[in-house]
């Protein structure tokens, strides 16, 4: 029988700081990593970043995947290496135990019955997670932590002018305090994670159209023009990415 991690068990293993530099370094990438690549990446020594990756993945936070790098072909190339990269799930712990996506879940599947066939209701649903989103961004200070400068300036050096670098400062600060993991590629902010991930797999329309509506309003109250948060969907992130 396959071993399943405990879920304290697991968000237990992130307790060790090293570690957890560690996953979220891979988090960050976004992609696939080796153990020479975290080594090199956060200064430490192969065999440090080995036991730290190997001990994620024994908890369930990282895939692995043997391969050999692109440089290493024919015969004489060695034994494949292990590359990593963060597990699709997630993990929550809740103490008492409480069931909130299963409330989500259900509730989605009876507002998705009501909007099937354009009913109004859909147009509501968009309407308050666009007001919730205003909501929400009016705790959006002026100054954006150190992690949002990184992202904004990445925007800025992509953008046509310095004008609107502050709001995305602040947008990008925002969602990063929300789990979005917001990034800079092609000159606009990507969110590498989808908080409603759970649902979109089986309510996709319904939950990325809620989702847009929600950035929508917080991007709108930041001061950036309207219409920056766009419903932009790819494999592997957010369905909404955010135009600097």
């Amino acid at each position: 029988m396959e071993h399943v991690p405990d879920p304290l068990s697991t968000l237990g293993a992130l307790v060790e700081p090293l570690r957890r530099l560690v996953y979220e370094h891979v988090a960050l990438t976004g992609g696939e990593v080796s153990r020479d690549g975290v080594a090199s990446a956060l200064g430490v020594a192969r065999s440090v970043a080995a036991f730290h990756l190997d001990k994620l993945a024994r908890a369930g936070l990282l895939d692995v995947e043997y391969r050999r790098p692109p440089e290493r072909r024919g015969p004489g190339a060695g034994r494949p290496a292990k590359w990593y990269r963060r597990a699709p799930g997630e993990v929550s712990v809740s103490l008492p135990e409480r069931r909130y996506a299963l409330a989500a879940e259900l509730l989605a599947r009876a507002v998705e019955r009501v909007v099937t066939g354009g009913s109004a209701a859909e147009s509501v649903l968009t309407d308050v997670a666009r007001a919730h989103g205003r909501s929400v961004a009016q705790e959006l200070c002026p100054a954006a932590s150190g992690a949002a400068e990184g992202v904004a300036e990445g925007v800025a050096e992509g953008a046509a002018d310095g004008a609107g670098v502050t709001s995305v400062e602040r947008v990008v600060d925002f969602l990063v305090r929300q789990g979005y993991e917001p990034r800079v590629s092609g000159g606009a902010v990507v969110m590498a994670n989808c908080p409603f991930h759970a649902l979109v797999e089986e309510h996709r329309d319904l939950v990325c159209r809620m989702n847009h509506a929600w950035l929508s309003g917080v991007t709108e109250e930041a001061g950036l023009p309207p219409g920056s948060a766009r419903l932009d969907p790819a494999p592997g992130r957010c369905c909404v990415t955010i135009a600097a």
